[in-house]
């Protein structure tokens, strides 16, 4: 059987306006914020969680749909999720919607990943994808020749010719085997290389998803410095580079994005939402639930300051969307339960972060 053709195009400022629009009263005022002209909602459906199974791929794939349906146009993966599953689960919901005529695929802001091999090592050095030497860490690599690869991998799993975002993954790792000066060198020629993917259409925006990297003293060895990553992009792409995005986990109990002043921009030390902030990238936030152990039992007085919500978990990702900088808050579901439960906050307007923070 032939594959689908790949669906064309990428999340414009039209397609996303009028999803927005097709909400109508159900969604409230601040859900959706505006980056680049694109219209995204303050959260997104992550991927990453679950056994390598069909039944685990069909979850994913309504899932998606779900939350697709109920207004959260941002879906985030990556190619080692599960193994290239769960990428080619978002491809299935986002074709099924598509082909129904439900959606549009300049709706959607797809964000994917490439960094951790999927498979192993030694696969990838005898297909001459890899060397040995490139690879840190038992599996991660940000060569350019390994990162086209896998973005060619992402475009087919998705289903799609443009990918609207993608992510150099965790590119601190690197850092745990290479030099600095090593390091800001592999940066610049991954840049290099997704500047090109940009002028040949096969993504709009790259970034940096990251674990440690942005949370960390500016003294850490696995520390990055974002306005660093900027001008490596400025180097190698001008003014108009597509360095646009950045992702690092922020939650009720890792704050450190706007509680840890470790990125220098000139004489001043800021936390890394600031910096964001004041360079122009969007933040996505991943572990808004710190993978459900946030889910429960939190303090009570967290529920006086953010009334209306029914759940923990709710208020655990309304605190993080509600945060002053944070884009898009991304949470994993792979239940329609969890959907149906996370996308109530689709109607509920961000806390006031005065309010949230004079008391959480």
């Amino acid at each position: 059987m032939a594959e689908p053709a790949a669906l064309r195009g990428f999340a414009t400022a039209e397609g996303t306006a009028a999803y927005r629009a097709r909400l109508g009263g159900r969604a409230a005022e601040g859900h959706f914020r505006i980056w680049q002209g694109l219209t995204l909602s303050s959260i997104g459906i992550g991927t990453y969680l679950g056994p390598e199974d069909e039944a685990t791929d069909r979850a994913y794939e309504a899932a998606v749909r779900r939350a697709l349906e109920l207004g959260l146009n941002v879906v985030d993966s990556a190619v080692n999720y599960r193994h290239q599953r769960s990428e080619r689960s978002v491809g299935a919901a986002l074709r099924a919607l598509v082909g129904e005529v439900r959606i549009g695929r300049e709706d959607v802001l797809l964000a994917t990943k490439g960094g951790f091999l999927p498979h192993t090592v030694e696969s990838y050095v005898r297909a001459g994808i890899v060397e040995a030497r490139d690879v840190v860490a038992d599996g991660h690599c940000i060569a350019p020749r390994y990162l086209v690869d896998q973005l060619e991998r992402s475009r087919a799993n998705l289903g799609v010719e443009t990918i609207d975002v993608y992510y150099v993954h965790n590119p601190e790792t690197q850092l745990a085997v290479v030099d600095r000066p090593t390091f800001l060198a592999r940066m610049r020629a991954a840049f290099e290389a997704l500047e090109g993917a940009v002028r040949d259409g096969k993504i709009r925006w790259y970034g940096a998803a990251t674990w440690t990297g942005f949370r960390q003293p500016a003294t850490a060895r696995d520390h990055l410095s974002l306005p660093e990553l900027v001008g490596l992009a400025r180097e190698v792409g001008g003014d108009r580079h597509h360095f646009g995005m950045i992702q690092l986990p922020y939650n009720l109990a890792m704050t450190e994005a706007i509680t840890l002043a470790n990125q220098r921009i000139g004489r001043v030390s800021v936390p890394i939402m600031q910096a964001a902030e004041q360079l122009g990238l969007y933040v996505m936030t991943s572990a808004s639930i710190l993978q459900g152990k946030l889910a429960q039992n939190l303090p009570a007085a967290l529920a006086q300051v953010l009334e209306g919500l029914r759940t923990d978990a709710q208020r655990a990702l309304q605190f993080v969307r509600s945060t002053p900088g944070v884009g898009t808050a991304l949470c994993g579901m792979r239940s329609l339960a969890h959907v149906e439960e996370n996308a109530r906050l689709v109607g509920t307007p961000p806390a006031p972060s005065e309010k949230l923070f004079a008391r959480a």
